[in-house]
């Protein structure tokens, strides 16, 4: 991981996969960017890891629904003199209902933080660490990312399909040169996704097996991208998911989705 290097920046950093990120990467030894909208708690898990782990930690809050977001945040790492040597671009969120249900500028942030705030990250900090000839880069996915969509978070599936394919294509682009770009792909994962969601509830009828928590995913993650690995789906049980969608006729997996989705998703048509 070439701990002390360069910096790694994580987004979405305050809770969930993000901190769970920082935590290990602090007891790795690599020094911290953290980013996202809750500087108080950001801090709170940067005094944290910074006595625990006696690296630096650098905090900057960020809204990344700001379009102009991903240049401010770059701007101000120059600015510290802070090298990038590792990208996490964790920042995500899903957005309840039908696609209708919410207005235009609902899923245009929506788009902003999972699709174009990443991939800009990515075209911001790269020449840095081609110049260095080392970078990793890991964008959090999803197992929705490789199955059909389903009704309800409209938009979700989508961006995680984006930022695989995404990923695939700069690990063919600059892997050789050694920059290794990682798509991870969790399943169902404790963390705060599905109480701001509001769909806690519906998920804890999910059996616990089904479940996998940040730490093991976040570990998994920073052995693919170490490995070279494109795209790592985090589990046996989610491994399985994706080869099954894959064989089975498109229309029979989208019935699937169909009742999967009226039984978790609490969503209605407009």
């Amino acid at each position: 991981m070439n701990p002390g290097k360069g910096y790694a920046l994580i987004t979405g950093a305050s809770a969930g996969i993000g901190a769970a990120f920082a935590r290990e990467l602090a007891a790795r030894g690599h020094p911290l960017v953290l980013t996202a909208r809750r500087a108080d708690r950001m801090q709170a898990l940067a005094h944290e890891l910074e006595a625990a782990n006696g690296i630096k930690v650098k905090v900057i809050a960020c809204d990344l629904a700001d379009p102009a977001s991903p240049r401010d945040l770059c701007e101000q790492i120059d600015r510290q003199g802070l090298a990038i040597d590792m990208l996490v671009n964790n920042a995500g969120y899903g957005v309840t209902g039908y696609f209708l249900s919410q207005p235009w500028k609902t899923q245009a942030d929506f788009i902003q933080v999972l699709m174009t705030a990443p991939t800009e990250l990515c075209h911001r900090l790269m020449p840095a660490m081609l110049e260095r000839g080392h970078g990793r880069i890991i964008n959090v996915a999803s197992l929705a990312g490789h199955i059909p969509g389903s009704a309800g978070q409209t938009l979700y599936a989508a961006a995680k399909s984006y930022l695989i394919k995404f990923s695939q294509s700069l690990s063919l682009e600059y892997g050789h040169k050694g920059i290794h770009t990682c798509a991870l792909c969790p399943g169902f994962t404790y963390s705060e996704f599905h109480d701001v969601t509001g769909s806690r509830a519906m998920m804890s009828k999910l059996p616990g097996w089904m479940w996998m928590d940040a730490e093991s995913v976040v570990r998994q993650g920073l052995y693919a991208v170490e490995r070279g690995e494109a795209v790592y789906i985090n589990g046996r049980i989610n491994r399985m998911i994706k080869s099954v969608a894959k064989l089975l006729p498109d229309r029979m997996v989208l019935r699937m989705m169909a009742r999967q989705s009226r039984k978790f998703r609490k969503s209605s048509p407009d």
